[in-house]
């Protein structure tokens, strides 16, 4: 008997950040592994139908469906795929599995504490109402125990994937950098910890390149303010939104990536640097040394000299060693058809 899912895209409406990632990614990779029995159907904002293809079923997501979606209960399964959606099925009858991807609040909002309990309240009821909960990493998977009564339910750790185009034949970025660089990537926000990051400039001729969303104007600031205080502001570049291509090409010819995250779920742009190999500099923080192991350098501390010293010494290293091998072997153990085929087996174990 052929069961039907929903795979919850609503976050497509968001370009440029995990979430969307998320939702292309594993969306294409439910679809091309489905077994016969398993019938995917995709909600997506509306500017968002046909992304998945034209043979795809698609439900299309209006406002007024936060009060009342028609038709859920044809699903036996809904896939809502984060835990801020407030999209869920009308019927009942709906087995629904609930990804939980972080809970960064408890670290930006730590000195909120009612904002704190309301989130944990929040994720508390979608938890209520889930067959299945999956976390993306084992540090959520712990936070998430601590923090909230997932009532003896089906909990998992399924990690995301990463599939990169290369681009091998594009070399026109937006920004051309006239020296080596430094590369990191990320919604311009406090929990980044990008300001620290300037005083690896100290001692060198690098440029630090900080592409992604320019969500808080006052955290550039902050940036360009570290910058001014080391004074390397003219070899500081906060260039915004990027495309694929010049994604790939800044990860191709960095010097290094430079991750000083405080607050990550998972972390996808350190498998994707390890995927070209690249000698890795990271935080020890929340969910980095899980998914970075010993594929990574470490910043201990955010103290100019540790990580000025982090830097040197890695770089030395990465001459010497086999870090660059050891990067692309770790990269390669997350791929979106993995992650896909554990979701697919979950969906059919709660409908049997």
């Amino acid at each position: 008997m052929q069961k039907r899912i929903l795979f919850d895209c609503e976050r497509l409406k968001y370009p440029n950040t995990g979430l969307y990632t998320f939702c292309e990614s594993l969306g294409k990779a439910l679809l091309n592994n489905a077994e016969k029995d398993q019938q995917i159907t995709t909600y997506v904002p509306a500017k968002a139908k046909g992304i998945f293809g034209y043979k795809t079923d698609y439900l299309v997501q209006k406002s007024w469906h936060k009060l009342f979606i028609p038709g859920t209960s044809k699903f036996d399964v809904w896939h809502s795929s984060n835990q801020v959606s407030r999209y869920y099925p009308s019927s009942g009858n709906t087995k629904i599995v609930l990804t939980i991807h972080d809970l960064n609040f408890l670290i930006e909002k730590h000195d909120r504490p009612a904002r704190i309990k309301n989130h944990l309240l929040q994720i508390q009821q979608r938890i209520n109402k889930a067959s299945a909960i999956v976390c993306i990493s084992n540090f959520v998977a712990d936070q998430v125990k601590e923090y909230l009564d997932v009532k003896n339910k089906n909990l998992s750790v399924i990690y995301n994937g990463c599939t990169i185009n290369d681009y091998t034949d594009f070399n026109n970025p937006g920004y051309l950098p006239s020296k080596p660089f430094l590369f990191s990537i990320g919604t311009i926000l406090p929990k980044k910890n990008f300001h620290v990051l300037t005083a690896l400039l100290k001692e060198n001729d690098y440029e630090l390149i900080i592409a992604g969303n320019l969500s808080s104007p006052d955290y550039v600031n902050k940036i360009i303010k570290e910058a001014d205080l080391f004074g390397v502001r003219n070899r500081v570049k906060i260039i915004g939104s990027i495309s694929d291509q010049e994604r790939s090409w800044y990860y191709r010819n960095c010097k290094a990536f430079v991750f000083p995250s405080i607050a990550e779920g998972f972390g996808l742009p350190v498998i994707e640097a390890m995927h070209y190999g690249k000698p890795v500099f990271i935080s020890t923080h929340t969910s980095l040394p899980e998914i970075g192991a010993d594929a990574a350098y470490y910043f201990e501390n955010f103290e100019p000299e540790i990580m000025q010293s982090a830097l040197k010494n890695g770089l030395e290293d990465y001459q010497t060693s086999d870090m660059a091998d050891r990067a692309r072997q770790r990269a390669a153990q997350f791929n979106w058809d993995d992650t896909a085929r554990a979701y697919l087996k979950l969906y059919k174990s709660i409908t049997k």
